[in-house]
């Protein structure tokens, strides 16, 4: 160290001051974030040495699983999709696809998991697991993962999906890659390729897990389609006994209340005609709910619309609100941000709407028209209508 002073300028954070022609940094304002390298680079004098770890006997772990979230002993919808993927994975892995079923009366959906794609089922099937708890539902998860050693573990983006697995990430000292949109396989060294929005949605980020087994991901629901039901495959069913030390939980269940269903279900509706700042206002979505209720859709929106008061938040798509996978989805008024599209670019069918033309909308739908949605939704209704009728 020459006692420069230029990783002094160049730390962000002020963690760095020159002491008798020396720098020294301050290791508890540092982030690591090599600033004061890259400056120092002429001298060397400032180095960052990383530690890299490795989960011992890596090639021994084998298999894609996926955590059955259930409820009521009934496996979840966004389970079957998670399946799907996992059979694509596993076959492209030549290995088998696990799923886990964890609660009270689950072992009778064994069956239901392996005709959607599964090869082997670990079920934990108890009385006092019923109403879900973090800690024994974690505590089960890992100590099914230590024992059979998966490489690759999906589960649910959901609120128990999340508490579960960012305990079991804990526990076995591993990565998470949350709120995922894709998934692959890499070619050469078989890593899970996990795609996920990163920077507010501004990019999509592809995280490898290069040196810790199992890899672990979160899914949204509907990111996904559903895997096929074949009543003919069969499957294992291993069934595990706990003792008492593995249901022990700091809180406990007082009361269950079940939720009321909201009037407005988008993450399950066919058919979604979506409007953003297009729309200009709230009264303006009274135009696109009559071309919704000609073709027996809903009403959706983007974060804008819904920031700006025009329509509440159960209609809101996209990285902060829904993820929606419609046979019809109209982006009326929709320039298409990637916040928005993570939301819905899995439509089967996307019409976009819009008066500019290099929206960035028009490169993910299927048909675009340019054009006054004020003047075009109108028309479509009416056509829609005058078809609805004379069919």
């Amino acid at each position: 160290c020459t006692g420069c002073g230029l990783c002094e300028k160049a730390c962000p954070f002020g963690a760095i001051t020159i002491v008798n022609k020396k720098a020294v940094i301050d290791l508890d304002k540092c982030t690591l974030c090599s600033s004061c390298v890259e400056a120092c680079r002429k001298f060397e004098a400032i180095q960052i040495i990383r530690e890299t770890t490795r989960t011992p006997d890596m090639e021994k772990y084998k298999g894609v699983w996926v955590f059955g979230e259930q409820k009521h002993g009934k496996v979840q919808p966004v389970v079957y999709e998670l399946l799907g993927k996992a059979r694509e994975l596993a076959d492209k892995l030549q290995v088998e696809v696990g799923c886990v079923l964890i609660g009270a009366n689950v072992k009778e959906e064994a069956q239901t998991v392996i005709h959607r794609g599964a090869d082997v089922v670990y079920v934990a099937d108890n009385p006092k697991l019923e109403n879900f708890l973090d800690e024994p539902y974690a505590r089960i998860l890992t100590n099914l993962i230590r024992k059979h050693r998966p490489e690759i573990l999906l589960v649910p983006a959901t609120t128990i999906g999340r508490s579960v697995v960012s305990r079991v990430a804990v526990q076995l000292r591993v990565g998470l890659t949350a709120d995922c949109t894709q998934l692959d396989i890499e070619p050469q060294q078989k890593f899970l390729l996990q795609t996920r929005p990163a920077f507010g949605g501004n990019i999509m980020a592809t995280v490898l897990s290069q040196y810790h087994r199992p890899q672990l991901a979160t899914v949204r629901h509907k990111v996904l389609p559903e895997s096929p039901i074949d009543t003919s495959r069969t499957g294992q069913i291993i069934e595990n006994d706990y003792d008492k030390s593995f249901f022990i939980s700091r809180t406990k269940v007082l009361k269950v209340a079940e939720e009321l269903v909201s009037a407005v279900n988008i993450s399950e509706a066919n058919v979604i005609v979506a409007g953003g700042r297009g729309l200009g206002s709230g009264e303006n979505f009274a135009i696109l709910k009559e071309l919704a209720d000609a073709l027996g859709g809903t009403v959706g929106a983007t974060r804008v619309a819904v920031d700006n008061g025009w329509i509440p938040y159960a209609h809101q798509i996209g990285q902060t609100g829904k993820t929606v996978c419609p046979n019809v989805y109209f982006a009326c008024g929709i320039s298409g941000q990637i916040q928005h599209l993570v939301g819905m670019q899995s439509s089967k069918i996307i019409i976009a709407i819009n008066k500019d033309s290099s929206a960035p909308i028009f490169e993910v739908a299927n048909y675009g028209i340019v054009g006054d949605l004020f003047e075009i939704v109108p028309l479509l209704t009416k056509k829609f209508k005058e078809s609805l009728q004379r069919s």
